[in-house]
């Protein structure tokens, strides 16, 4: 049983067309995983058994039938507790939205189920997603399932965490900070971070809305590239509550145009050290996609320290202005995540209408030297993270000799929420202490079809991690 629960996603949905399997059996399978490591990985908020059920049934009967099938039809995903899900819980992991249940499915969800997709449940987030681990404020803390002492990353670690152990076929994400990225590279699965708008954000919960709406997107999380293309496919277009919404038309690159592509890489920024086995990771990358037939040189793009500190200003110094008003008056309900935003924020000049402007003024000018960039290197590979996964907790590291700290270790994310351009996370090695390290691939904005190209070519080109199966948790 636990076997078709670790095939990819689009091995699944293969597999209940062809009848090799029922989608009845492939819920079963999920929900045994999900019995079986849940307890040790607190990775999910609600877990719709009942219906998934009755949906399974309702997806076999239309195999029997002969009726038209969706390409997920039958495949069990899970949704991050941040968007609306009918019935569901979408707390956001904070105590101010303890209980509420929408009556309406985000419209990302609503194509989820046309396409086939069960929603099996929603899964757990760190308090209004602040943050690069999950320890909600309602739910406790979510373990990796590569080690229990180490987070799966945040703030869509459940997804991760469920996801990479085999509970869930594939699921969505959001990212305003890397939030999609460094789960996906601390759990050794894949991710797509989009551009603001290809993916509708309508139904998430903080809105992606005003400032941050240059920020923050939800995007696919799978263990496949493959299966980011079945989801993505699946969820992208416009929507009327996405401001950055815009109807780009689907897109496919042929192998040959696709090599055509200059590539530029670099292993650090020179500012902020990575790991021994980070570089590693970069250095086999580009390997690969040299052998794969693409001109892969060393770049590093100017602007990325300014791309770094205009994001504090709008996410770290915005967000605390935001959430202050939010506590006001229940600073009780406050959990040590968000005071920990306070803190980080206490030591910037004070968040004034004048500065706000300002930082988006320079937001739009440093985009547009960046891509002036890109049009020499369309595609970009990078690190994650300065480091994999850290131990519960943890908020410095010593890297290459110098201490690294807690919100500068996930900078190399930061950038690209900043300059609206998508990237997709591939699992390429492991460290010294078997965790996984991921690569980023990085594109222009409204790309994502051939960053996807590439990070597929790349997965095939290496031994990509395997997803923890039974008995291999820690």
């Amino acid at each position: 049983m636990a076997e078709l629960a670790q095939l990819p996603a689009w091995q699944m949905a293969a597999g209940i067309r062809d009848g090799r399997f029922t989608a009845s059996e492939l819920l079963d399978a999920h929900l045994v995983q999900i019995e079986r490591w849940n307890p040790k990985l607190n990775a999910f908020v609600s877990i719709d058994e009942s219906r998934a059920r009755r949906q399974a049934k309702d997806a076999d009967e239309a195999i029997r039938h002969g009726l038209r099938l969706g390409p997920l039809h039958g495949v069990p995903v899970t949704i991050k507790s941040s968007i609306d899900v009918a019935g569901l819980l979408c707390e956001a992991g904070t105590r101010l939205r303890r209980g509420h249940i929408p009556s309406l499915d985000a419209p990302l969800v609503s194509r989820l189920k046309r396409a086939g997709a069960i929603v099996l449940g929603n899964t757990t987030v760190p308090e209004f997603l602040m943050v690069w681990e999950t320890h909600s404020a309602l739910y406790g803390r979510t373990n990796s399932p590569w080690n229990l002492e180490r987070t799966p990353g945040g703030s869509s670690g459940g997804e991760a965490a469920a996801i990479s152990a085999c509970c869930s076929a594939g699921g969505i994400g959001s990212d305003g900070g890397g939030s999609i990225r460094v789960p996906a590279h601390f759990s050794g699965i894949c991710g797509l971070k989009p551009t603001p708008g290809r993916i509708p954000a309508t139904g998430h919960f903080p809105p992606s809305v005003g400032p941050f709406a240059l920020l923050g997107v939800v995007g696919p999380m799978a263990r496949t590239v493959r299966d980011l293309e079945l989801i993505f496919e699946a969820i992208a277009g416009p929507d009327n509550g996405d401001p950055n919404a815009a109807p780009v038309p689907p897109r496919t690159f042929d192998a040959k145009t696709l090599r055509q592509l200059p590539i530029g890489f670099f292993e650090d920024d020179g500012r902020v050290p990575v790991t021994r086995e980070t570089r590693r990771a970069i250095q086999l990358a580009a390997r690969v996609l040299t052998d794969a037939g693409f001109t892969v040189e060393p770049f590093r793009p100017e602007g990325l320290e300014e791309a770094r500190q205009l994001w504090r200003v709008l996410f770290i110094d915005g967000a605390a202005l935001v959430l202050r008003q939010a506590y006001e008056g229940r600073e009780s309900d406050m959990y040590s995540l968000v005071r920990e935003i306070f803190e980080a924020a206490a030591g910037d000049p004070p968040l004034t209408a004048e500065r706000i402007v300002q930082t988006l003024f320079e937001r739009d000018l440093l985009r547009a030297r960046f891509l002036d960039q890109m049009d020499r290197y369309p595609i970009l590979l990078c690190p994650v993270n300065a480091v994999p996964a850290f131990r519960h907790g943890e908020r410095s590291w010593i890297v290459d000799g110098q201490r690294v700290g807690y919100f500068d270790v996930s900078s190399y994310s930061q950038w690209f929420n900043l300059l609206g351009t998508p990237a997709a996370v591939v699992p390429i090695d492991r460290s010294d202490e078997g965790l996984p390290i991921g690569v980023q691939i990085v594109g222009r904005p409204w790309e994502e079809e051939r960053v996807l190209a590439v990070a597929d070519l790349l997965e095939q080109g290496t031994q990509a991690l395997r997803p923890p199966l039974p008995g291999r948790v820690a």
